[in-house]
């Protein structure tokens, strides 16, 4: 789980992309720029293991927009805390597959 006391990314995520793992769940949030709000924003995206974001299909993918502050950080950290509960089985499952079967 990633808490949110020790889970600062921000000024890193203004300039590059950042990226992690939880047991099966990989995450990469990324600054990008919303037509809609027009405004910078975090781009949070959530997808099994073992491949990279570039090498999983679009249907793997899971994603939200979060404000480009300390407040959406900390929405992006709940967000991902959920998908990984709401989901561990599914993660724990890809996880565990075999490279054959990708």
């Amino acid at each position: 789980m990633i808490d949110k006391e020790t889970f600062h990314p921000l000024n890193y995520i203004k300039k590059e992309e950042y990226s992690g793992s939880m047991d099966g769940m990989r995450y990469m949030l990324k600054k990008v720029h919303s037509e809609e709000a027009d405004a910078d924003v975090i781009r949070v995206t959530v997808w099994p293991e073992p491949l990279g974001i570039l090498r999983t299909s679009k249907e793997q993918k899971t994603s939200i927009e979060v404000p480009l502050t300390k407040e959406g950080v900390d929405q992006a950290a709940d967000w991902l805390n959920e998908q990984y509960e709401t989901r561990k089985d599914y993660w724990i499952e890809q996880r565990n597959r075999p490279w054959t079967e990708i």
